[in-house]
Formats: structure tokens, sequence, C-alpha cells
């Protein structure tokens, strides 16, 4: 494979790994959990909430380009639920802290950059062709 159908192949699949990240985020957006203790620990039995991803994007030695999904520093925030079972007294849980115009968009870069490298791609291969049918 040329190089350039290298690189082209790393940003494709940088591309499908922030989708993942952001519909990950989006279908856990209203994961809740306990809000944890004064020592941030959790009362027994209590699930946690979503922490939400981010994706780390490098350059990769070479060329191209390499991802790694962490979890995010924004983590949760109190909101406002007495109906959950696991709320405090005040009536709180953990919600994750997504932001879900950021995650619009973070889909929308998704969608661009996988079509950019995937014509890229298309156009190394028809560069490629026209190079063996110039030798034969």
């Amino acid at each position: 494979m040329s190089p350039t159908a290298t690189i082209a192949v790393s940003g494709m699949n940088a591309a499908s790994r922030r989708l993942e990240v952001s519909a990950s985020n989006v279908a856990n957006a209203r994961s809740t959990g306990a809000l944890p203790n004064a020592d941030g620990t959790l009362p027994a039995g209590a699930p946690k909430a979503y922490q939400p991803l981010d994706l780390v994007q490098t350059d990769a030695a070479g060329g191209g380009t390499q991802t790694t999904i962490t979890r995010s520093s924004s983590g949760t925030s109190a909101s406002y639920d007495p109906t959950a079972p696991f709320a405090n007294k005040d009536g709180l849980v953990a919600s994750p802290n997504v932001d879900l115009a950021q995650e619009m968009i973070s889909q929308l870069v998704a969608k661009y950059s996988f079509a950019a490298n995937a014509r890229v791609l298309k156009v190394s291969d028809e560069m490629s062709r026209t190079v063996i049918d110039m030798k034969v």
C-alpha cells in the first residue's frame, strides 16, 4: 500500500472511532447514577453514572494519525431526579456532562473527515492504476 493510502486509511479509522465515541456519549447522556459521598465513594449497591469519553488524536510516526479513547475529565454533575431509587435525600443524582451540541459537531467532523480521506484513497488508487497502465 502506498504511503498516501496508508495515511488516508488511518484518517478513516480515526473518523470511525470519533463517531463511535460520540455515539456512546449520546446514547448514555441520561445514564445517571448515585452522587458520590464526601469521601468520593458511592453508597453501597448504588449505580455509577456514565463517564463521558474523549478521543485523543495524535500524529503517527511516518505519517497518518492514531487515536486513543480516554475518560472525559468533565465527569458528572448533580441533577435533580427525586424519582430515582438511588437519589440522595435532596433528590439529586449524578448526571454525565455530555454536551449534545458538541457531540453533533463531532459527528459532523467524523463524517467529513471520513469522506475526505475516502476521496484521497480513491484518487491514490486511480493514480496507481494510471502508472501501471503507462508501464504496460
